[in-house]
């Protein structure tokens, strides 16, 4: 075995797959270039931490769930003005993640509720942070079967480990007041240890009807609203307004 072969070995052994995979190259490299031993070091140990990274940030990605993917910058800030381009630039620090504080997105269907919150949330992938989106169906679905679904169990788990957790489209769909206690357990669970994005077609005083039960409501509520800052998106349906246009033409 030439020392290139014992080389590899070693680092299969302390999974440098990206150094395995590029030493012949780095090599080359370095002979052409004349490089230093500390340079030849520092950019194989660099790509090896690009590589983690990425693959780091695909798994995040993939964990999250999210339904699409959609930028900050394909948000049409022209069409729906009841929020800025600076308000939003102002929580990509994440700072308030930081702090285990919500975001609560609240407006009629179609003004860009789901979209803000997938692309926050995409943007905290990026920088690192563990993100679960899930709609409220689906996951009244996954709390009623967690003592018996493997899968359902799995992701509660996830969104218990998460540091930032998505909650879509409350209030399409009425809960029974079974549902509103085990969203009341999961939502205390999370209090303050992650923060939340919720989105919701109600408003807050709609949701004791919502839920059927006022008290639970309140306790909800409660949680969710403190350390939170509300965005009441308004306006027509973006989706609708699109759909008028492509028919006219």
């Amino acid at each position: 075995m030439n020392k290139a072969e014992e080389t590899r070995g070693y680092m299969k052994s302390l999974n440098l797959s990206w150094s395995r995979d590029n030493l012949d190259q780095a090599l080359q490299e370095a002979n052409i270039t004349d490089m230093s031993y500390l340079e030849f070091l520092n950019r194989l140990l660099r790509g090896e931490l690009t590589y983690k990274e990425k693959r780091a940030e695909e798994r995040r990605m993939k964990m999250a769930g999210f339904p699409f993917i959609k930028t900050i910058d394909e948000f049409d800030f022209v069409f729906q003005r009841s929020i800025t381009r600076k308000q939003v630039n102002q929580l990509l620090d994440m700072q308030w993640i930081e702090k285990c504080y919500n975001l609560i997105f609240l407006g009629p269907p179609g003004v860009g509720k789901s979209h803000m919150s997938v692309a926050i949330g995409y943007e905290a992938v990026k920088k690192g942070y563990r993100v679960s989106f899930v709609n409220m169906d689906e996951l009244m679905k996954h709390l009623k079967l967690e003592a018996t679904s493997p899968r359902s169990r799995q992701k509660v788990k996830r969104l218990m480990a998460s540091d930032l957790v998505i909650i879509d489209e409350i209030g399409f769909v009425p809960i029974s007041r079974q549902e509103a206690n085990l969203f009341f357990q999961l939502i205390s669970a999370l209090y303050e240890q992650a923060s939340l994005i919720i989105t919701s077609n109600k408003g807050f005083e709609d949701w004791a009807e919502l839920m059927g039960d006022p008290i639970i409501t309140t306790a909800i509520l409660d949680r969710i609203a403190h350390h939170s800052e509300i965005f009441n998106l308004s306006g027509e349906s973006y989706r609708l307004k699109h759909r008028d246009s492509i028919l006219r033409q």
